[in-house]
């Protein structure tokens, strides 16, 4: 016997949320060809098919694309730091997509190596992901290819499976996803209907082997003529985590933030010299495959991608890790 959900009964279940005042987000529909993971005001706009995957990613809900780390005052000649130690308030991410959970404890490894990064770890433990199983792909879907499924559970606190009827089937993963259902769901003889994955596109040791011995091939050059290093790549990638810190003066309340950087932009490296090692978009488009391919695996033993197809679909060229890879692997 499975435990099961109905639509309905799931939507009333997020109202309740919301109602409580937690923090819910989730897919909805912000233009008519736009699909994006939000925050919910109402359990009505939460959309739960119809379309492969939102166009951004989980990430900004642990990590913010701006935020406040702490505030200071001037007085004379002395700066007093202004810590901010409000709570934060349970945040609950539902129907996510399985290449978007599984992006969370890739994240983690960075932010609590060297440094424990106690803004980041925070929001992570406030938040329980719900993940809905994916159903369906397009051309740019690779998650195969990077050893996950639709269907991979890690990163999810609870998983759906759409088990047809708009009823759900209801996995709990971890103590905070049983104490969301917990009593919700009804005893069911339906089950998982398969999914169709992706066909494997490339290896990742293929790609891994090139990238560490091709520093300075033409192919980087070749395959850059595109581009014109918007970031669009880095910032709806689930796993993507480069920022830069500032300090933001009396207009903006005298605070200190991060904000979300890429290593697409060209000043990303720039030093205050004037050099910078990465001065065109080729070395820049090596080095975003390099990391995730090499150096990434090399220091925390997994890939930095989760096949999302993310960079492929937002790219105004069409460019993304796909369909460099691919070209790498027939090569």
């Amino acid at each position: 016997m499975s435990e099961v959900i109905s639509q309905t009964a799931l939507r009333a279940l997020t109202a309740k949320w919301i109602g409580a005042g937690k923090q819910v987000a989730g897919p909805t529909r912000v233009k008519p060809d736009l699909i994006l993971y939000s925050p919910l005001h109402s359990a009505d706009a939460l959309w739960l098919e119809g379309f492969v995957r939102p166009s951004n990613s989980i990430k900004e809900f642990v990590f913010p694309k701006q935020e406040k780390l702490y505030g200071y005052r001037i007085q004379g000649n002395s700066v007093e730091l202004v810590e901010d130690d409000a709570p934060l308030p349970e945040q609950i991410v539902i129907a996510a997509r399985p290449c978007d959970a599984v992006a969370l404890p890739i994240l983690d490894k960075v932010f609590n190596w060297d440094f424990v990064d106690e803004f980041y770890n925070r929001r992570r433990e406030a938040t329980t992901v719900i993940t809905l199983a994916c159903t369906v792909a397009d051309e740019s879907c690779f998650c195969t290819s990077v050893g996950l499924s639709p269907v991979s559970e890690r990163g999810s606190d609870v998983m759906l499976f759409d088990i047809g009827e708009h009823n759900y089937e209801v996995l709990c993963l971890t103590d905070k996803g049983r104490a969301l259902f917990d009593g919700k769901t009804e005893k069911s003889g339906q089950t998982v209907r398969a999914t169709a994955a992706p066909e494997k596109k490339f290896k990742p040791e293929t790609i891994r082997s090139f990238v560490s011995q091709h520093f300075e091939d033409p192919f980087w050059q070749e395959h850059a003529l595109a581009c014109v290093g918007c970031g669009t790549c880095a910032f709806t990638c689930p796993t993507c985590h480069c920022f830069d810190i500032v300090d933001a003066g009396p207009a903006a309340g005298n605070v200190r933030v991060r904000t979300w950087d890429s290593c697409q932009f060209p000043i990303f490296t720039a030093h205050a010299s004037g050099h910078n090692p990465r001065p065109a978009q080729a070395s820049r488009q090596r080095q975003r495959m390099l990391h995730k391919f090499a150096i990434y695996p090399e220091k925390f033993g997994e890939i930095l991608c989760t096949g999302c197809g993310n960079c492929t679909r937002n790219c105004p060229e069409g460019i993304g890790v796909l369909s460099v890879a691919m070209e790498i692997d027939r090569a």
